[in-house]
């Protein structure tokens, strides 16, 4: 116990308040407690209890059965919920992912004992001030991921551990104790029997944290190879080139720093060079090259985002920036130019690619970096000079549409179709011409040519 103060919530409070009065335990603990001590807002306020969870449904006029087997209620108050759990142990991990039963215990001790991290496994209540019974506060000052007793067994009852210490690592910028490294290294092909759901979880969260390049601790371990060898392949071969500084898994790395914590364009990061291994080509000086990787990369990124169960609107985004990463690099560019990439790319991913382009350059050698950069903040202005004039670089803004062909002579069906493509053609190349009176004249004058054929 600690002379350390927390403020809990007003309505978590009096969860707590309320099931000590009926003569039980009850604190905050895990997560909370955790970000609290670092001086973070928690993002959920879990509550523990020696109380059983019929016990906490009696004292509580609205709850909901979130998780009854596992001994969790959620408490309601005043249209929020918080998660109040009975101090439990759990049985045998037969399969590396579940305790075979759990087993309530009136003890604190037994419960904080059966948690992941020492960090994570520390209590409060205002009565007794804070519960660290594993070192986690010396931890937190020390900046260090360390296992609640033997990192190995911890690590066998749920291998999904070993990516939640390097996600842990990650999120907070703390090294991971040296037993525990250790372990996860000797245990790390037991993620095989982790559902690609929890792993992709984890993997987000390290994706979006502060240091997305502790990636690198999980290729060291052989996490990666587990659940991403097409990674392993990136970190494994080398880009002798003047532009590049990394091989391409170390740039892959870098190139993640340089762009902000928002989950598409980190996984795009991520991914926009994963094909590079699959076209590698080495000239007669030993230069590598690696023509046409970002449509492999694309590929490949749809591959392993679908085998880790991403959503489709997630996938779609992703790939779509991976594919187009390069697009226009080595352009100098004109308004004609960007018109015609947004409409190719897409005015929803369109802006994005400035972020991933730069990120990209800032991960290569100083080789005409400043001139690389100096082209991406060209096509930044000309695209917002067009978005200032409300150019139309799609159908979405074109100053017709079928119902006004069909209104003139064209008949519905894919010739329409055509023609309003024609139309935008000649719009992308000289916007002023997106007017009604413009576009029907030369829709009519478009008809009256199909006419004669």
């Amino acid at each position: 116990m600690c002379d350390i103060r927390i403020t809990i919530p007003e309505k978590g409070q009096a969860i707590i308040n309320t099931i000590r009065n009926a003569g039980f335990e009850a604190y905050i603990v895990g997560g909370c407690v955790r970000d609290s001590l670092l001086g973070r807002k928690p993002e959920d306020w879990d509550i523990t209890t020696s109380a059983r969870p019929e016990q906490v449904k009696a004292l509580f006029p609205r709850t909901v059965d979130t998780g009854l087997q596992h001994g969790t209620v959620t408490v309601m108050m005043n249209g929020e919920g918080f998660e109040v759990t009975t101090y439990r142990i759990d049985g045998e991990y037969e399969d590396s992912r579940h305790p075979s039963e759990v087993i309530f215990t009136p003890d604190l001790e037994e419960d904080l004992r059966r948690r992941d991290l020492t960090i994570n496994a520390m209590a409060y209540n205002e009565e007794e001030g804070l519960v660290d019974k594993f070192g986690g506060m010396e931890d937190l000052e020390a900046g260090i991921v360390r296992c609640v007793g033997r990192a190995e067994e911890r690590f066998r009852e749920d291998a999904l551990r070993i990516l939640r210490a390097v996600r842990f690592s990650a999120q907070l910028g703390f090294s991971i104790e040296e037993e525990t490294l250790a372990a996860a290294a000797e245990l790390a092909h037991t993620l095989n029997r982790i559902s690609a759901e929890r792993i992709q979880t984890e993997l987000v969260k390290l994706m979006v944290s502060p240091h997305p390049e502790y990636l690198r601790t999980a290729y060291d371990i052989g996490v990666t190879k587990v659940f991403f060898p097409e990674f392993d392949r990136a970190m494994e071969t080398e880009q002798r080139h003047v532009h590049h500084c990394y091989n391409v898994g170390e740039h892959i790395l870098h190139s993640l720093c340089h762009v902000r914590a928002d989950k598409v364009l980190r996984l795009a990061m991520l991914f926009h060079d994963i094909g590079k291994p699959e076209v590698l080509t080495v000239d007669g000086e030993g230069v590598t090259h690696f023509h046409n990787h970002a449509p492999v990369s694309a590929e490949l990124a749809e591959k392993v985002l679908k085998r880790l169960k991403f959503d489709n609107d997630t996938i779609s985004r992703v790939c779509r920036l991976v594919l187009y990463h390069d697009y226009g690099s080595g352009a100098s560019p004109d308004m004609r130019m960007v018109r015609r990439a947004i409409h190719k790319i897409g005015e929803e991913a369109f802006p994005d690619l400035f972020e991933v382009k730069q990120a990209d350059f800032l991960a290569q050698s100083e080789y005409q970096r400043e001139e690389k950069l100096e082209r991406v903040e060209q096509w930044r202005k000309l695209y917002e000079e067009i978005l200032e004039k409300q150019q139309c670089v799609s159908l979405k803004t074109l100053a017709v549409k079928g119902a006004d062909l069909i209104a003139v002579g064209w008949k519905p069906g894919k010739q329409l179709g055509a023609v309003l493509q024609k139309l935008l053609e000649m719009v992308l190349e000289e916007p002023a011409c997106n007017t009604r009176a413009c576009l029907l004249e030369e829709a009519q004058r478009l008809l009256r040519l199909e006419s004669r054929e």
